[in-house]
């Protein structure tokens, strides 16, 4: 008798874990799925733990490790070599810390006669749920080292995207950064010496002047509170944002944000999308890839809600455009072709055509934030800072023509 750890969903669709006892793991899935339960996952105690120590002590791995991984175990396997070898060779010769330990226990797992995908399972910090759904499908249907192609293609278009976006966000933030460095600096340092000699020699000060010098003051004398304020509120809205009304409140927020709303939730759809056509085409069933994209989304309550509603919905017999269209969340053009692809049975290549479009929309808002960003930080702060700078000279301008008369 043995214990396993398991993750289920109801028939309302409510997550519960827990832990059972059962001679073997086919027993614990025939014992939850006779209550009615959908399993999103289940692992036996020990392998669970194993798995938690050596994801620990292997730390992260980056995207181009598991992109190589994924690239050379499918020519691996295509060139004739033995699963176990490949896993092997791979394992010595890869130059990660991380992938060189998870690959020898995985080599180890492989060779003990566990399938590839459950010897995956047992690293959830380096393969997550869409690499466990993959290789199970590209295994169970003979296509392993077509399906690890497709990993491999789908974490590359993953990886160049999110580089793109960070290179467009890099340099206006590192501007932003020094800009508010430099106008801190003015404000609580400059202003202040210039303000105690101004009012040493008792001269009618200009407006800007005093403006400046009011702001400056209010920000020396009252740094603390403000910053006591800010890190309380902080600590509040991140107390109610892990709560289920504030994490729905953080999102509509965030997908309502003016110019950059669109964007995040572009950025989401193009994953979705991308995800959902590699499962599919890789021979994952509609059900288990919504329930591999509910794990994806787990941080994003609105999507999760909405994959939760599509998966009961298809369950219930309703097609999945049809299913997606119901819940209000993506743009009719998604639907709608959604609905063309189920038609024509070319589902996977509908979206694969929607997520390169979706791509396209990130990849244009970035080139465009890089190419209006830059010029209004540049005239904007430069502007802040010759405000202060003229709000300075003015009052010495003034003592300079007092003493020439």
């Amino acid at each position: 008798m043995a214990q396993f750890n398991y993750i289920v969903q109801d028939s309302r669709g409510e997550s519960s874990s827990g832990a059972l006892d059962a001679n073997d793991e086919n027993e614990a899935i025939s014992l939850l799925q006779g209550k009615g339960y959908f399993i999103l996952s289940i692992s036996a105690v020990r392998a669970a733990h194993a798995a938690s120590g050596l994801a620990h002590s292997s730390g992260k791995v980056a995207a181009r490790d598991l992109i190589f991984f994924a690239e050379q175990l499918s020519t691996l396997l295509n060139g004739g070599i033995p699963l176990v070898r490949a896993l092997s060779l791979l394992g010595e010769h890869s130059s990660s810390k991380g992938m060189h330990g998870a690959l020898a226990q995985v080599t180890k797992d492989v060779a003990g006669g566990m399938a590839l995908y459950k010897a995956l399972e047992r690293h959830p910090k380096i393969f997550d749920n869409l690499w466990v759904s993959l290789v199970q499908a590209g295994e169970m249907g003979g296509q392993l080292p077509k399906v690890l192609k497709q990993i491999s293609s789908y974490l590359t278009t993953q990886a160049e995207l999110k580089g793109k976006i960070v290179t467009a966000m890099a340099y206006p933030a590192v501007l932003a950064f020094f800009s508010t460095g430099v106008l801190a600096f003015f404000i609580i340092k400059i202003v202040p010496t210039f303000a105690k000699i101004f009012a040493d020699f008792k001269i009618t000060l200009p407006p800007l002047t005093l403006a400046i010098i009011m702001i400056s003051n209010l920000l020396v004398h009252n740094l603390a509170p403000m910053v006591f304020v800010t890190a309380v509120l902080w600590f509040l809205w991140n107390a109610y944002a892990s709560t289920e009304a504030g994490k729905a409140t953080k999102w509509n927020l965030i997908f309502s944000a003016p110019f950059f709303g669109p964007f995040i939730k572009n950025m989401l759809m193009e994953r979705l999308l991308t995800s959902l056509s590699t499962l599919i085409e890789s021979g994952v069933s509609i059900l288990n890839a919504i329930a591999v994209l509910e794990g994806i989304f787990g941080n994003n309550i609105i999507f999760q809600r909405m994959l939760r509603s599509v998966r009961n919905d298809v369950t219930g017999g309703k097609s999945i455009s049809a299913a997606f269209k119901k819940t209000g969340v993506v743009p009719p053009l998604v639907t709608e072709m959604m609905f063309m692809g189920e038609e024509s049975g070319k589902l996977p290549d509908m979206l694969a055509t929607l997520s390169a479009f979706y791509r396209e929309q990130v990849d244009q808002f970035t080139r465009r934030f890089t190419a209006i960003i830059d010029p209004i930080l540049v005239v904007g702060i430069g502007g802040v800072v010759g405000v202060i700078v003229l709000s300075v000279f003015l009052p010495i301008f003034k003592l300079a023509t007092m003493g020439g008369r």
